[in-house]
């Protein structure tokens, strides 16, 4: 006749959603920014998979011939369905010109509930990211964002008179870049990231850029576990 008191622990599922931008920009550079986003796509999938996590794989912008490998994609569970998961990733391809804002936004509203969201994108798009980034975090996600760049956005190689085209409107611009300008544009691409990386810290996002090129196994085994995103 005397009174207990029960304390434990719950474990529940954590849904994790990943961004995966396949849009035609990401088609670029060498090695593709999209190969390496989709490594890191299976890489964090998996080890939520193994965690007994439902991973859903949200790509854009929608392509109907890819619908139902996109389906496959959603609501992932259980470490016995990695290998399919990884070959319906791999089937994955980018083209077409992505609303990034669109997206997350869509993506948030969607969600039954709040959880880890990994956004892996290049933050290109010229409408910006804050409406979306704003979108998952209103609605209570951990969002982890990784800003993925080519050695050649990066370090550009090629000099001279270029007539550029955009890879997803298909609007030209026709520039010359001579080897003096590097420095100007190093400068302009790293203010870019630094703006995008601050809006992130202020909105308590989790924020990472690297180039394509970088070791996967850094990514995941220092800046990622740093951020709690893995165990």
């Amino acid at each position: 006749e005397r009174l207990f008191l029960k304390l434990y622990e719950e474990e529940r599922e954590l849904p994790v959603r990943i961004f995966l931008d396949a849009s035609e920009s990401m088609s670029f550079g060498e090695p593709r920014k999209f190969d390496f986003a989709r490594q890191v796509a299976a890489a964090v999938g998996y080890v939520a998979l193994c965690g007994f996590d439902r991973v859903t794989v949200v790509a854009f912008p929608d392509n109907s011939e890819e619908a139902a490998i996109r389906g496959s994609l959603r609501s992932v569970r259980g470490r016995k369905s990695s290998l399919t998961y990884f070959k319906n990733l791999g089937k994955l391809t980018a083209a077409g010109s992505a609303n990034f804002n669109q997206a997350l936004r869509r993506g948030a509203l969607e969600a039954r509930q709040a959880g880890v969201a990994v956004v892996l994108s290049d933050f290109l798009d010229p409408a910006g990211y804050e409406t979306g980034l704003n979108a998952l975090v209103g609605r209570g996600f951990q969002v982890k964002a990784v800003q993925i760049l080519s050695p050649e956005e990066l370090n550009p190689l090629t000099y001279g008179d270029l007539r550029l085209v955009d890879s997803e409107s298909g609007a030209v611009q026709e520039v010359t870049f001579g080897k003096f300008r590097l420095k100007a544009y190093q400068q302009t691409v790293s203010n870019y990231c630094q703006r995008l990386r601050e809006y992130c810290q202020k909105h308590g996002v989790h924020f990472f850029s690297v180039s394509s090129a970088e070791s996967l196994e850094q990514l995941l085994l220092r800046q990622l576990r740093e951020a709690q995103l893995f165990g």
